[in-house]
C-alpha cells in the first residue's frame, strides 16, 4: 500500500457560495469539462447529461458518503441531501475530507466564487492566490488615460502583484496562441497593439492581440514567479519554453487531455517546466491509473505536479484528490509487487507529485 500525504492543490479556483439545483450543478460540470478557459462548455447528449460522464460518475463514488449517503446514490437524492446541509455547510464536509492541505487558487474566473482566504478556511488549508495576467491588464486599462500610461501601469502592476501572489496564470497558450512565439515584441508593436486595445475597451473589447498578449507573458517572466499555462497542445510551447530557459521563471503546463504525453515530454526537455495532473486525471475517471503511469513513462517525476483545477463545485476538489491517490496506489503500488520499483522509492516519489515539488515550484514553506 502506498501513502499519499495531504495534498497541495497547486491550481484551482473558488467555490460558488450559493445553493445548487440540478440545472446549476450540471452547468457547472459542464464548465470543468469543457474546453479551454472562456471557450464554450461542452454539452451532453439529447436524453442525457453531465452525470453520464467519467467526472460525473466520480462525484457520484467519492462525494455522498461524506454527505451521509452511499456511494453511487441517484444524483437526484444527493443534490437534495446537499442543499438540506447548505452550501456552505456541504462545502466544509467536502474540501476538508478531501485530504487537501494547500490550495493555490487561480482568481482570475469571473463568478461569486470564494477567495482564497475564504476557500482556505472552509477547507481547514493554507491558501495563496495565482494571479490571472488577462484580467489583472483589464483593471490596468480601464484606470489607464493613454497608451503609454497604461503600458507603465502594467509593467508595475505586474510586479506589485508579484509580491504577494505565489504565481500568475495565462491562457495565452490555448492553441498555441501568442505564447508559442520564442522572442518579445519590440516596442513599437507593443504601443501600436496597446493603442488598438484601449480604443476596443469602451465597447468591452477583451484581451485577444497576440502582441499585446505577449508583451505580458514576457513581463510576467521577469519577475521571477511561476507562470501557469492553460494549453490545448503543450507541443506548441516548446519554442517558448526553450527561449525563458535560464531566466529564473518555471512554466508550468495545465495541459488538457489528450495531450498529457507531450506535456510530460516538454518537462524532460526543460529544466524549468512542469506539467499539471489533476484535471487529466479527474476527466478519465475510471480510466485514470493507465494515464498516469502513460505519463510516468516520459516526465522526471520531480516535474509533476497534483491539482485539483476544480472551480464551482467543492465535489471537484473531492473527485480529483481521490482520483489521483486511486490511481497513483494502483500504479506504484503494482511496480512495487512486480519488483520493478522498492517501497522506499515508490513513497518517495508519491510524496514529490502530491505536496513536495509543488512545495519546491512555489517556494511554499521556504522551499523555494
Amino acid at each position: 500500500m502506498i501513502d499519499t500525504p495531504n495534498l497541495v492543490d497547486q491550481h484551482c479556483h473558488g467555490v460558488l457560495r450559493t445553493e445548487l439545483g440540478l440545472g446549476t450543478f450540471e452547468a457547472q460540470l459542464g464548465a470543468h469539462l469543457g474546453g479551454h478557459p472562456g471557450g464554450p462548455a461542452a454539452r451532453p447528449a439529447p436524453g442525457t447529461t453531465f452525470f453520464d460522464t467519467q467526472t460525473g460518475f466520480a462525484v457520484r463514488r467519492w462525494c455522498p458518503p461524506l454527505l451521509g449517503l452511499e456511494p453511487h446514490c441517484p444524483p437526484a437524492r444527493y443534490l437534495a441531501r446537499r442543499r438540506e446541509l447548505g452550501a456552505a455547510e456541504a462545502g466544509r464536509r467536502l474540501l476538508r475530507a478531501s485530504g487537501i492541505s494547500t490550495y493555490l487558487v487561480d482568481t482570475g474566473l469571473p463568478g461569486d466564487l470564494t477567495r482564497p482566504a475564504e476557500l482556505g478556511a472552509a477547507g481547514a488549508a493554507e491558501a495563496h492566490e495565482i494571479v490571472r495576467l488577462e484580467p489583472l491588464a483589464a483593471r490596468v486599462a480601464d484606470t489607464s488615460g493613454t497608451v503609454e500610461a497604461f503600458l507603465a501601469e502594467l509593467a508595475e502592476a505586474v510586479h506589485g502583484a508579484a509580491a504577494d501572489a505565489v504565481a500568475f496564470s495565462s491562457t495565452s497558450g490555448v492553441r498555441g496562441g501568442p505564447a508559442a512565439l520564442p522572442v518579445p515584441p519590440g516596442p513599437g508593436e507593443v504601443r501600436g497593439a496597446a493603442g488598438r486595445w484601449l480604443a476596443s475597451r469602451a465597447a468591452g473589447g477583451r484581451l485577444t492581440d497576440p502582441v499585446l498578449l505577449r508583451h505580458l507573458l514576457w513581463i510576467a517572466v521577469t519577475t521571477g514567479r511561476p507562470l501557469q499555462l492553460h494549453t490545448e497542445d503543450p507541443a506548441a510551447l516548446d519554442g517558448f519554453a526553450a527561449a525563458t530557459a535560464g531566466l529564473g521563471a518555471d512554466l508550468v503546463l495545465l495541459h488538457r487531455y489528450p495531450h498529457h504525453r507531450a506535456a510530460a515530454h516538454l518537462t524532460g526537455l526543460h529544466p524549468h517546466v512542469y506539467a499539471d495532473l489533476g484535471p487529466v486525471l479527474a476527466h478519465t475517471g475510471a480510466r485514470a491509473a493507465a494515464v498516469l503511469a502513460e505519463v510516468l513513462e516520459r516526465a522526471p517525476f520531480g516535474k509533476l505536479l497534483f491539482s485539483s483545477g476544480a472551480q464551482g463545485l467543492p465535489e471537484l476538489h473531492v473527485v480529483a484528490a481521490g482520483t489521483f491517490r486511486s490511481a497513483l496506489t494502483r500504479v506504484l503500488g503494482e511496480w512495487v509487487m512486480d519488483g520493478a520499483w522498492s517501497r522506499t522509492d515508490a513513497q518517495r516519489v508519491a510524496a514529490m507529485i502530491a505536496t513536495d515539488n509543488a512545495k519546491r515550484v512555489y517556494g511554499l514553506g521556504g522551499s523555494r
